[in-house]
């Protein structure tokens, strides 16, 4: 399911991610349930607001493996933990909808987004 995929999602960013405290982070975004509230996460992980990778990454790749499903929750839970939303943000939103595709994207956000050259 979307839990187990979330789960490993995040083992396998910590397997890719090279010595240091992005890892450091990883590793302990692992041991926090995807199930915890968000500002729970963000406390213990950062979100951004120190606007480094160490800050970011280990938050945003923990909220996008508990709501790697659905991009809309996905991106109001992550808004939820405050910090650097807009960065926090575009990195759960390119997580999950690499996932899925853009579509399982809400019809109504890709209606009003921007043209995109293909």
């Amino acid at each position: 399911g979307a839990e187990s995929l979330g789960r490993d999602m995040l083992q396998g960013a910590l397997e890719m991610t090279p010595s240091g405290a992005v890892r450091d982070g990883i590793a302990k975004a692992i041991s926090i349930s995807l199930e915890a509230p968000v500002e729970i996460a963000a406390t213990a992980l950062g979100n951004g607001v120190r606007i480094s990778a160490m800050d970011t990454v280990p938050f945003a790749l923990w909220s996008a493996a508990g709501h790697v499903g659905d991009l809309e929750d996905a991106l109001w839970s992550t808004a939820t933990g405050m910090g650097d939303v807009d960065t926090t943000c575009a990195i759960v939103g390119g997580i999950v909808v690499m996932a899925h595709g853009r579509e399982r994207m809400p019809a109504e956000w890709l209606r009003r987004r921007e043209p995109l050259e293909e």
